[in-house]
């Protein structure tokens, strides 16, 4: 009896040691950018599609990346990714029809920025809270905030209304 007790003290010990390292396994999420989700729309609640080529551009402090979206053709929404830490984003949207005058419209998108942590073993991620939208309209009529909680959840935190065109 004692030497098979002697056989299992092994035993138990790798599958204790087994069960401890399973349970304290580290879930960080591959990627801890949250995105900003924009859907275009028309006056009357209906999807909208953009078919003029659309560039949108930020502006980064000490980034030399400011391209986020290049030559999008028929464009229905967007997703685009959202400053960790900066209290407002401003984007531009660069329209070129394909006959016409190019337009820019600049997006300043306020927000409240709020670290959230899934672990202490993986880094912060950061959460967004928008406070405030303004738009310039040249092509843009207007800007409405859908959902201003911006976090892992993919919403539509943005609706875009553009002008008619002439």
């Amino acid at each position: 009896m004692k030497r098979r007790i002697k056989h299992l003290i092994p035993f138990a010990v790798v599958v204790m040691m087994t069960i401890i390292t399973a349970c304290s396994s580290i879930d960080c999420p591959l990627n801890n950018t949250v995105y900003t989700n924009y859907k275009l729309m028309k006056a009357n609640m209906t999807p909208d599609t953009l078919r003029d080529t659309l560039y949108v551009l930020t502006a980064r402090p000490m980034t030399t990346d400011s391209l986020l979206i290049n030559r999008n053709l028929n464009t229905t929404s967007l997703k685009l990714p959202i400053s960790y830490t900066n209290d407002e984003d401003v984007l531009y949207f660069y329209i070129k029809p394909a006959e016409g005058r190019s337009t820019i419209d600049t997006i300043r998108i306020a927000k409240t920025n709020t670290p959230h942590f899934e672990s202490v073993d993986c880094a912060a991620s950061y959460f967004h809270e928008i406070t405030n939208v303004t738009t310039t309209h040249n092509r843009i009529d207007s800007v409405v905030v859908k959902d201003k909680i911006v976090n892992y959840d993919a919403k539509d935190n943005f609706y875009i209304y553009f002008k008619a065109r002439n």
